[in-house]
């Protein structure tokens, strides 16, 4: 009688994800090695790969949560706001506690993660880089909704604002990297909104 081969040993999909999120967010893409993954997901490269595809693949779904989860701060507050100012506000105070949170590495993983990048991976640089243009287009979007609707001044401009604030929003992210502290960063925020259109 042969005997049955047992099934291979599950794992946590979600968890290995938010490992792989973790990794990813402290070290960036290229300082991350397919061996390191698999140590910090606690899985086999064959199931690595079994799973995510590649280690490009599993950066896009870490990034694609990252977005849905830790990220998703930003676009909760400009939508859950009734006034744009207050939502840009509540944005920029958010910004502070999060980047600066000690649950998790500091900063925003869709600014950091490919500062620096070897020529091959470059798909990843224009990944990120699309992802921090689409948040200037929703900021804009917000802004000229305001404008239309009398919340900013018929002169002001929405998209050079947007610009504004994504820059603010970058720069707080690597200002958590470099150590500053929440209350610093509360500061520059409240700082920040000093140059809305009255």
């Amino acid at each position: 009688m042969t005997a049955k081969r047992g099934r291979p040993r599950g794992f946590d999909r979600d968890q290995a994800l938010l490992s792989a999120t973790v990794l990813f967010w402290q070290y960036g893409y290229e300082g991350v090695s397919i061996a390191d993954l698999t140590k910090a997901m606690g899985i086999a490269p064959p199931s690595l790969y079994a799973a995510f595809g590649s280690k490009r693949e599993l950066f896009g779904e870490v990034t694609d949560r990252y977005g849905d989860t830790f990220g998703a701060f930003m676009g909760r507050a400009l939508e859950e706001e009734p006034d744009a100012r207050e939502g840009f506000a509540r944005m920029l105070a958010e910004a502070a506690a999060h980047y600066t949170d000690p649950q998790h590495p500091a900063g925003c993983l869709i600014v950091s993660a490919a500062t620096n990048y070897s020529p091959h991976d470059e798909e990843v640089a224009v990944d990120l880089r699309s992802r921090r243009q689409s948040n200037v287009d929703v900021f804009a979007s917000h802004l000229a909704a305001a404008r239309a609707g009398g919340k900013l001044p018929s002169g002001s401009a929405p998209r050079e604002l947007a610009m504004y604030f994504a820059a603010v929003v970058q720069g707080m992210s690597q200002q958590a990297r470099d150590g500053a502290t929440r209350g610093e960063l509360s500061t520059v925020a409240e700082l920040a909104m000093a140059v809305w259109p009255r």
